[in-house]
This record gives C-alpha cells, sequence and structure tokens, in this order.
C-alpha cells in the first residue's frame, strides 16, 4: 500500500492527505466564492493504517467537495470545476501521489471542510472470524452504501493565515484502523478516524503524481528557459509540471539512454515526484512507466497456481492508464503467465537491489509483490464469482512482460541486525505464501517473516535516529520496496527497502 497526496494549490494554499488518526467533527460546507485577492498555496496528502488482522488490499474514496471558510465567512472551492476526484487510499503508507490544484486569496481562515463519498473496499480478512458478509480466509471486494459525508476541521491547526506567495500544505489523516469498522462498513466521522495537521514550508514535498504525456514545452519566463511537460491523469485532470537542472530521469537505457528531458515523449505513461515552488509543480523524479500504446496494469499479487504448464496469478488491480470498460480498480484480475514468451524487469530507477535477489521467470513471482503486467491481446470482463473465497469474478487476460514495483507493508520489527543492515518484519496480517502452493478452495497463507534488507540510500523516517540504529525491537514500521522470493527456503522473503517509516501506536494484536 502506498500513500496518495492530494494537492490543491491555491495561490497560496497546498491541500495534502494522509492517514493514521484525529479529531473529525461534522458539518456542511457553505456556498462557494469567488475572490481577487493575492494568492498563496494549499495541499493535502494521505496515508493509512490497516485494521486488525485484515490486510486493505483496495481502498477509495472520492472527494466530492473541499472547502475552505473564511474569518468573514465566506467559502473558497478547492476542487476543479468538474468536481469528484477519487483517491486511491490503499497506496498511503510510505509514498504519496499529488491529485490536483487551485487558487485560494490569502487571508484569514477558520475550517477546512472535505465531503467523501463512495468508498470501494477489497480486503484479504485474517481475522479468525467472518467480518461482516467477508469470511475468514477470504478476499472480499465491497461497495458500502454510503450517502455524502462532510467532515469540517476547526480545530488545531486552525485557525490559519494564509499570506501572498508562501505555500501551506495541510496533511490529512485517515486510519483505517478506525474508519473501517467491525461489519466493514465506513466510518470517516469515528473518533480518531481523520485529523488534520501542517506540512513544513516553504518548498512542500507534494509527492506522486502519474499520468499520460499530453505535451512538451519551452517557456522564457523570469528570463530563464524552463522546461516541462503536462500529464493526464487516469481521471481525466490536465496538471503542468517543471523540470530543472536536478530533475532526475529513470528510464531503461532501451528507452532512452541519455538520462534527462529528451526522454520525455508524448504518450508515454510516467510517474513525477514533485514540490511545490516559486508557485508551480518542479519534478524532482521522472520515472518511465509504460509507451505509447501499450495497456500496463500495475497491482498486488494474491494467489498464484498452475494450470496446462502456465503460471496463473491472481492480482488486484491498483491501477492503469488503460482499463477495459465498466472496470472498477480494486477488482481481481486472474493472469496467464506463459512458461516462455515472458519478460521480466525490476522497476528500480536509481536504486541499487542487493546482490542476490533476482526477479527474472515465473518461479521469482510471490504473493505480496507489487507488479506492472503487460496485457497481450484482449481483456476480459466477467461478472462471475468463478471462487467462494475470491469475491466478484476476475477480469483475465494473457501477459508477455511484468516488471516488479514497490511493495508497501506494515508489520512489526521482530529483530535488527544493523551491521547486516537488514531486520526481521513480522507483517501484518501474514499474507504471504509460497508460490510452489497448489490451489485450493481456501488459500494457503502461511505466517511468514520477511527479512527487510537496507542499503545506504534506503530513506529512514520518524525514527530519533533517521537510520537501521535508530530502529529497536517491538517497532510499528511501514517499509516501501522490492519483494523477492529467496532461495533459502520455499516461504523465505526478503524485501529490499527504499524507505522504511515508524508509525505511530502500539502493535495490532492478532
Amino acid at each position: 500500500m502506498r500513500r496518495v497526496v492530494l494537492l490543491l494549490f491555491t495561490g497560496a494554499i497546498l491541500i495534502f492527505m494522509s492517514g493514521c488518526g484525529g479529531q473529525s467533527p461534522m458539518g456542511t460546507s457553505a456556498t462557494t466564492t469567488s475572490s481577487n485577492l493575492s494568492q498563496a498555496p494549499v495541499g493535502l496528502s494521505v496515508t493509512d493504517q490497516p485494521p486488525t488482522g485484515v490486510t486493505v488490499l483496495f481502498f477509495q474514496l472520492n472527494i466530492t467537495a473541499a472547502t475552505l471558510t473564511s474569518s468573514s465567512g465566506s467559502t473558497v472551492s478547492l476542487l476543479p470545476s468538474n468536481g469528484s476526484i477519487p483517491v486511491n487510499v490503499t497506496d498511503l503508507q510510505t509514498n504519496s501521489a499529488f491529485l490536483g490544484s487551485q487558487n485560494v486569496a490569502a487571508g484569514d481562515y477558520t475550517n477546512l471542510a472535505l465531503t467523501f463519498a463512495n468508498p470501494e473496499l477489497t480486503i484479504y480478512n485474517s481475522t479468525g472470524s467472518a467480518m461482516g458478509s467477508c469470511a475468514n480466509d477470504t478476499v472480499c471486494q465491497l461497495q458500502p452504501t454510503t450517502t455524502p459525508l462532510t467532515l469540517t476541521f476547526n480545530s488545531s491547526p486552525f485557525p490559519i493565515t494564509l499570506s501572498a506567495s508562501s505555500p501551506l500544505a495541510f496533511l490529512l489523516d485517515i486510519n483505517l484502523n478506525t474508519v473501517i469498522q467491525s461489519d466493514l462498513s465506513v466510518n470517516l466521522a469515528a473518533t480518531n478516524g481523520v485529523t488534520i495537521s501542517t506540512l513544513p514550508a516553504p518548498r512542500p514535498q507534494m509527492g506522486y503524481v502519474e499520468g499520460t504525456v499530453e505535451s512538451t514545452f519551452t517557456s522564457t519566463a523570469s528570463n530563464s528557459n524552463q522546461e516541462g511537460f503536462t500529464l493526464q491523469t487516469p481521471d481525466g485532470r490536465t496538471i503542468s509540471i517543471d523540470v530543472d537542472s536536478s530533475t532526475t530521469y529513470n528510464y531503461p537505457t532501451s528507452v532512452c539512454s541519455t538520462a534527462n528531458f529528451a526522454c520525455v515523449m508524448t504518450q508515454q505513461v510516467v510517474q513525477a515526484q514533485v514540490t511545490f515552488s516559486n508557485g508551480a509543480l518542479t519534478a524532482t523524479t521522472v520515472d518511465y512507466e509504460q509507451a505509447a500504446g501499450v495497456t500496463v496494469l500495475e497491482g498486488d499479487i494474491i494467489r498464484l497456481s498452475t494450470s496446462n504448464g502456465n503460471t496463473i496469478m491472481d492480482m488486484i488491480v491498483q491501477k492503469g492508464p488503460s482499463a477495459p470498460s465498466g472496470f472498477h480498480f480494486g477488482q481481481r484480475a486472474s493472469v496467464t503467465v506463459p512458461s516462455t514468451g515472458v519478460t521480466y524487469g525490476i522497476d528500480n530507477g536509481s536504486f541499487t537491489i542487493p546482490s542476490g535477489l533476482s526477479f527474472a521467470s515465473s518461479s521469482d513471482l510471490l504473493v505480496g509483490q507489487d507488479v506492472f503486467v503487460a496485457v497481450q491481446g484482449s481483456i476480459s470482463n466477467s461478472s462471475a464469482n468463478s471462487s467462494a473465497w475470491m469475491g466478484p469474478g476476475p477480469i483475465t487476460f494473457t501477459t508477455n512482460s511484468i516488471t516488479l514495483g514497490q511493495s508497501q507493508i506494515t508489520g512489526s520489527v521482530a529483530a535488527v541486525n544493523a551491521s547486516a543492515l537488514s531486520f526481521t518484519l513480522s507483517t501484518f496480517p501474514n499474507f504471504f505464501i509460497s508460490p510452489a502452493a497448489n490451489a485450493t478452495s481456501t488459500p494457503p497463507w502461511v505466517p511468514v517473516n520477511i527479512t527487510v534488507q537496507t542499503t545506504s540510500s534506503t530513506t529512514f523516517t520518524n525514527f530519533t535516529t533517521d537510520s537501521i540504529s535508530g530502529l529497536a525491537t517491538n517497532n510499528v514500521v511501514s517499509v516501501g520496496g522490492w519483494v523477492f522470493s529467496t532461495p533459502s527456503g520455499a516461504t523465505a522473503v526478503t524485501l529490499a527497502a527504499s524507505q522504511v517509516m515508524l508509525r505511530p501506536g502500539p502493535t495490532p494484536l492478532f
């Protein structure tokens, strides 16, 4: 799971979203008004914390309104004119994702009201008993029926004064362990379910944005050449992103060997990490994801089996610019991986994978991995329920290319080997199985401890000492990195960590 950021740029206001706890009194939004006053920037970021005994495979909400109220009582809408923005809060544990931008007048503001609707949820239940309609040891796709819900934040950090050209970013924290109820309904108004805080200025880190490159540009603003590109996001928004001399480009050498702005071409699908500076978004990194005309879906592997000599890989699809008509992210895909003719790769950019870890064949596939899967041929979309434990029937297709991406995993530190730059992580819950396990009507989930291998490039966050020396046994941490099946045993798992983040609160009990 990853971290999503919603940036609603308001000339001087940046809005982000995150997710772990706080107070969220109910309220209603007022009528939107406009202003021609000087502007300031605002942002919103989202992350998550899984409920006890549940792996949240997919959780999406639509934000249908975001309104700031000034001290005079006037209101300003932070959403684009076309309204609703879908937010996948599944991918929020160690990363963030930029979602949009607007403008807001400088001045004093007393509260922020956010309206949510249409939650969609896919989980794996390992609590030991049924949760609502979801049986134990079951993957369930749910669409809780709720009415739009508005939360109004009017305590700390409010009231807030926005100054012209002085960025301010809000972090909205959603605690899934609180908002997802025991019957799997979603209650965003639960005590400490949603909180809000501010992010550091003057150059807030806005997270990631993914989309298709619509165009590239060169301007001469401020008497200096400025390059950049526009992205079309999967939900239809257009975002302009600048690049500068410090921007890095992570492209396969087979696609582009120059590692500069010349690599960025129209119709490519890319992911950019962006900051807000000098009134514009600037990319710190640009990661190549797929070429024009190729359909690639990204998701998390939940089951592996074999059929007629091929590997059958079941995954929960998280995103993909090209999806079949009527397809909902969070749905299961059943992918045929032929025994020959499939290419394998690792989307590791500039991060060096530790030696001895391989992703080169179907035998390296493992439940819990995040993968980018190219679609070969057509996609079939079935409404049938073909397996009692899997929920709605999957889309099905064949692939000829699989790329390993970064998984987001939360767990408790069982042991630390600082001299080897590694530690052992007990996952929450035990979600990994052997890729050689036979498919049965009940998934053969087995407990597994993950060996987390860090390097000098691994980022540690929220620790007293932001390095492996800051880790302690029983710390609850979220780790982002590449999951590998290691040769020491059928259930052995190693994660090459790019990020390790300390989580607040006690260890969940399972």
